[in-house]
């Protein structure tokens, strides 16, 4: 009996799994399913009415399918751990485990173990396929339904160097890189008018901006006079810049989420819901592993209707858990708690509750 105990363990979390994958997958399947399916219907009469063919509807269908992966993974693993606890519990094989002495949090540690696998999974999969194949599905839709999104590139007005220069663009021309009715203004940190600059537009050369014809107005000895501008290589602001309200840190990768909020940061425009979105990205990968922690802890803590009750606490506790970080993600967009405190609070107080019902699990 000895040399078999340290065996007990590793054969039970083998069974764990053998029970746990296959309901795993088939949730996974059918969740991903009714999420294109309702993408599908939801513009299926739009698709109708511009005569969209049916291979341009399934390659829509096809691109959307590793967001729906990212959307249906937590919900997944969260019924496969509820069902297959539940389903245990309900026919008593766990009695005969926890007999042995092997509290739930250990007989479950394998399922703990695979919230986690996933949860970095997650954030590499939304990383690297589902955001631009996302942007490719969004993309063909808006093509097959002759829908024409036109970047903000006119009437733009932006601050850099910390609110020191006021930048006014009548039009961007984003591909050949060219500001068309420029307009500087150059003021100190305590609002004192130091310059303006106009010019009829201005070229992106590599390092700096190269304006054509441009004019400098200066106070010089109390008197406002005109003059052409000279040198103008220390304008070295960079295009993204002028570009930056068209675009959405939801459709961006880590790295260039990151730099689109040092550039708010350095225009001195509002950055703190950007921020929050940024760090939002690296916590919420974390949401496999709560719903795990939570759908374990919740499971075996009822009676009567035992699979249908851990389904459903299970469901409930992943509810509060959504709406609480929804709510710390809109506090931290309006600045009135840290960028960093709303993202990542909420999964903190979550795993911190997991471990106490663990804790505290029938076994």
């Amino acid at each position: 009996m000895k040399s078999r105990s340290p065996l007990r363990p590793r054969v039970l979390d083998i069974y764990l799994l053998r029970q746990f994958i296959p309901i795993f997958f088939v949730a996974i399947f059918l969740f991903v399913f009714i999420l294109l399916l309702i993408d599908l219907f939801a513009n299926l009469t739009r698709y109708l009415n511009n005569d969209v063919p049916v291979s341009i509807m399934l390659k829509v269908s096809w691109f959307y399918i590793p967001k729906c992966i990212s959307y249906a993974m937590p919900i997944s693993l969260l019924f496969a751990a509820a069902y297959t606890l539940g389903d245990l519990y309900a026919k008593n094989e766990l009695t005969s485990v926890f007999s042995t002495g092997i509290p739930i949090w250990r007989f479950s540690l394998v399922l703990l173990v695979v919230g986690l696998f996933v949860s970095f999974f997650t954030f590499f999969l939304d990383d690297i396929i589902v955001i631009p194949t996302l942007k490719t599905k969004n993309d063909l839709s808006r093509r097959a339904l002759n829908e024409f999104v036109t970047e903000q590139n006119t009437n733009i007005v932006i601050m850099a160097r910390g609110g020191k220069l006021i930048y006014s663009i009548d039009y961007y021309d984003i591909d050949r890189l060219i500001l068309n009715g420029v307009t500087i203004i150059e003021i100190e940190e305590d609002g004192e008018f130091v310059s303006r600059i106009h010019a009829p537009s201005a070229e992106w050369k590599e390092t700096h901006w190269e304006f054509r014809n441009a004019l400098i107005y200066q106070f010089i000895d109390g008197i406002l006079r005109v003059n052409s501008l000279e040198s103008n290589t220390e304008y070295d602001e960079h295009p993204d810049i002028f570009r930056r309200s068209s675009v959405k840190i939801e459709e961006l990768p880590v790295k260039e989420a990151k730099l689109l909020v040092d550039d708010l940061r350095y225009l001195g425009l509002p950055y703190f819901k950007e921020q929050a979105n940024y760090y939002h990205r690296f916590s919420f990968s974390s949401t496999s592993f709560i719903v795990m922690m939570l759908s374990i802890s919740m499971s075996g803590r009822f009676r009567k209707n035992i699979l249908l009750m851990s389904l459903f606490t299970s469901l409930a506790a992943a509810v509060v858990y959504y709406v609480t970080e929804m709510l710390c993600m809109m506090l931290a967009g309006m600045n009135y708690i840290p960028p960093i405190i709303g993202a990542w609070f909420p999964v903190f107080l979550f795993i911190n509750l997991g471990l106490y019902l663990l804790r505290s699990a029938k076994t």
